[in-house]
């Protein structure tokens, strides 16, 4: 979900670590026959799905996403859906049936939780998640983690882990749309970002969940498009760190002009360039996907490695939905040079 910074011109969602799954003893879901053929027979509880994440554990992906109407908050806060195949989707429930009190006390006016993001380490499943007010950068991401996603585990329960990062309206940041990664030297790290400022990063401590000292470090930004970036998401794929992030705006159904684009670094701290050379920290940023009639709109991604296929998973606005958000799981075509291209 974004959250819109005050500009003069206008108003300002990964990897799922499969060494990590591996290790914890997590199958993979059944491969996919074709790949052009998964949005086109995507079926079941699809939409409204705004920001969504996937990770599998067992023969079963679950996808987390963003709480949508009042109606759907009062029911709890970010739905659950369950897939054995990537295309056959059923609703399984909530994560919260409402904020934590110290959630409400940091940001009194927040009536949802936004942007999850989803990782297995350090033996439980963690889920990062947003709590603000749209167009203010008063916001906070919090934790809530689990060791398995089965409910009918007797284990399972989600335990809430308290806040990772805040931001208030001193900061010239935006504490929302976080997103951890483990980096090529085995690091751990988490990232976020909304406006503002851009997109960040600060290293993490696994054994918390949470960023392991004060440092920030700046990764992209858009200095002359009043901020428009969002949603980082850090993947490593042969060698390299992929930075997808989100441009220009959500949330205003075909009137919104949301898009994806993506830069590779050698170092997961940057400089990430695009293709043709240009750092993100100054407004580079190369597209992913091209817009279609139907979508015109699509964005907050994030990337699913499974079973040696990465999939781009992110909402579309639905001409045919009524400009609904709904979800895309698009194969990630890998060009010659290295380069991730998908489609609607």
């Amino acid at each position: 979900m974004t959250s819109m910074a005050p500009a003069p011109r206008q108003l300002p969602r990964r990897a799922v670590l499969g060494a990590a799954l591996a290790a914890s003893g997590c199958a993979a879901v059944p491969a996919i026959v074709s790949a052009a053929s998964i949005n086109a027979r995507m079926r079941g509880d699809i939409s409204p799905v705004h920001d969504p994440c996937i990770i599998r554990q067992g023969d079963t992906a679950y996808l987390f996403s963003t709480t949508g109407s009042a109606r759907e908050a009062a029911e709890g806060l970010i739905p659950i859906r369950t897939s054995r195949d990537l295309i056959h989707w059923q609703r399984a429930g909530h994560v919260l049936a409402e904020l934590p009190e110290w959630a409400r006390q940091a940001v009194p006016d927040a009536a949802g939780a936004w942007a999850p993001d989803i990782a297995h380490f350090n033996g439980r499943f963690h889920l990062y998640y947003s709590v603000s007010t749209f167009g203010s950068n008063h916001s906070v991401i919090g934790l809530v983690s689990s060791p398995t996603l089965n409910p009918s585990d007797p284990a399972y329960a989600w335990r809430d882990d308290g806040q990772v990062i805040a931001s208030t309206r001193q900061d010239d940041f935006n504490a929302i749309d976080s997103n951890v990664v483990r980096d090529l030297n085995g690091d751990w790290w988490i990232s976020w970002g909304s406006f503002w400022t851009g997109l960040k990063i600060a290293r993490m401590d696994p054994g918390t969940g949470k960023p392991s000292d004060d440092r920030v470090h700046a990764i992209a930004r858009r200095p002359e498009h009043p901020g428009a970036v969002e949603a980082p998401f850090i993947i490593t794929h042969h060698g390299w760190h992929y930075l997808f992030a989100s441009f220009d705006l959500c949330c205003r159904g075909l009137e919104s002009s949301y898009t994806l684009v993506v830069g590779r670094s050698r170092d997961v701290l940057g400089p990430y360039l695009d293709r043709e050379g240009r750092d993100m920290m100054q407004g580079g940023g190369s597209p992913i996907i091209a817009p279609s009639p139907r979508y015109p709109a699509f964005g907050h991604n994030a990337v699913l490695q499974d079973a040696g296929q990465d999939y781009l998973v992110f909402h579309a606005y639905d001409r045919d939905r009524d400009s609904a958000p709904v979800l895309r799981v698009s194969p990630i075509a890998w060009s010659a040079d290295g380069w991730p291209g998908a489609s609607l």
